[in-house]
């Protein structure tokens, strides 16, 4: 039991946010990869170390090139044209009748706002779309349209922070699911493989023959459980470097 005079345990003090994380803050999160980048932290991990300049993102529009230069004490440049132009929040409609159930879109979507199942007809969640369009280039029957939702509104006008720290929420979200998901399906194959393994070794090889072939069977096995390990290593190794 501690006396009254024992002193209490220090409290630990949060890190103070890198500017990274302060460029990402200001970003919309829309994950619209028109700046160049797969995502928005990767973008603001790119304005922070000077490898990209802070007028990529056409979601944020002029106002959002304002925001940046303050953080970054730099002037307010035009938004590049290169990454496409400001222009009033868009959302992606589907034409449910011509869906086919592809699944495609929903796999390309990166805040998780269509909703649907293989061979079944899928729908935007209209709350949850960012206007992002990466929707648009993998369905095979080009049944998705963009259409403007904010009438003359852009930039940031057509979008409130509360909207992005939603949209970076679901983002974030799906990348865990989807690493969860596939630690899930690996451990899944790796059970088998070794129950593979197990059945093999249990097989009656009376002739040389047999014996040889069981073998094989036995390293081809074993070959796959040492790539998969070894994956699973060089996983847990870069997770580990990202984390850093």
């Amino acid at each position: 039991m501690l006396s009254s005079s024992s002193s209490p345990p220090p409290v630990p003090v949060p890190p103070s946010p890198s500017l990274a994380d302060r460029i990402e803050a200001l970003l919309p999160q829309t994950q619209c990869t028109k700046c160049g980048y797969p995502a928005c932290r990767p973008y603001a991990e790119a304005i922070a170390d000077g490898s990209a300049s802070y007028n990529q993102c056409p979601p944020g529009g002029q106002q959002g090139v304002a925001r940046l230069a303050q953080l970054l004490q730099q002037p307010i440049i035009p938004l590049n044209p290169v990454n496409g132009v400001e222009r009033p929040r868009p959302l992606a409609v589907i034409d449910e009748a011509a869906c086919i159930g592809c699944t495609l879109c929903i796999q390309a979507c990166p805040v998780d706002a269509i909703a649907g199942a293989a061979k079944q007809m899928h729908t935007v969640i209209n709350d949850l779309c960012t206007g992002c369009e990466l929707c648009l280039p993998p369905c095979p029957v080009d049944c998705i349209s963009m259409v403007d939702v904010s009438g003359a509104r852009t930039g940031w006008d057509a979008w409130s922070q509360q909207q992005a720290d939603e949209a970076r929420a679901r983002h974030d979200f799906r990348i865990f699911r989807l690493a969860r998901e596939k630690q899930e399906n690996d451990d899944r194959l790796a059970a088998k493989a070794a129950e593979k393994l197990k059945a093999v070794a249990a097989e009656a090889a009376a002739t040389p023959e047999q014996q040889a072939e069981q073998q094989r069977k036995k390293a081809i096995i074993q070959a796959a459980i040492e790539r998969a390990r070894l994956k699973k290593e060089q996983q847990a190794a870069q997770a580990a470097k990202d984390s850093q």
